[in-house]
């Protein structure tokens, strides 16, 4: 059963052809809950991860010792490739915004039966390629945007499917986004004063989406 569901988001996804049936013999389905870290930055990395359904968070610790968000993933992506060329430690910590599911697959497997393929290489540079790109933009994300933007995008990014999320870790938040908690606190108390939010007994609630995205232009994490 567990072969016939990885089939089925392969195929959806038009990746079928790419993987010969012992890579796809060693696929596992993997699902998790919201808030869940599936790795952290510094591990040992072992496994591809190729995401199907729900959202990803990549965050990295900067030099100063601060989180900064890098990207939210949805499907398909994946992640551990980069770490997959190059045999480093992981480089991000990666956790799940939503419900998510995922199929593993081993490197030993990846390394024995797809080093010649060009069509899993020109994949793999392709992706490798993008993300970079994404990590640059990233980084850049305190100069060229205002944290009032960044609140917003943040909000935005953190509640796909829902209205409301946890506020107890505005520390957290204020470091993955790049401000300070206080200033952090500034925003949200405005964005309650326009009406697009409500913040009590450790949630924030949001009231008003189009007015957030309006807030952003765009989203700056997605």
């Amino acid at each position: 059963m567990e072969q016939q569901v990885i089939t089925g988001y392969l195929e959806q996804f038009g990746l079928g052809a790419m993987f010969p049936e012992r890579v796809k013999e060693a696929m596992r389905l993997e699902t998790y809950a919201s808030g869940s870290r599936l790795f952290s930055q510094g591990e040992e990395a072992q496994t591809l991860y190729l995401l199907v359904d729900g959202k990803l968070k990549v965050s990295m610790l900067s030099p100063e010792g601060k989180r900064l968000i890098l990207a939210f993933k949805s499907p398909f992506d994946f992640v551990g490739d980069i770490e997959y060329v190059r045999k480093c430690l992981l480089i991000n910590t990666v956790e799940t915004v939503t419900a998510t599911t995922v199929i593993r697959i081993p490197y030993g497997v990846l390394e024995s039966e797809m080093a010649g393929n060009a069509e899993w290489l020109q994949f793999l540079l392709e992706s490798i390629t993008r993300k970079f790109e994404i990590k640059s933009h990233a980084m850049n994300f305190s100069l060229l945007y205002a944290v009032d933007v960044r609140v917003a995008s943040y909000l935005l990014a953190m509640t796909p499917n829902q209205t409301t999320l946890d506020s107890t870790s505005l520390v957290d938040m204020a470091d993955l986004i790049g401000t300070s908690y206080r200033h952090l606190n500034r925003v949200l108390k405005h964005f309650e004063q326009q009406g697009w939010l409500v913040k009590k007994r450790g949630k924030i609630t949001i009231t008003d989406r189009s007015a957030l995205l309006a807030q952003t232009g765009q989203n700056i994490y997605e």
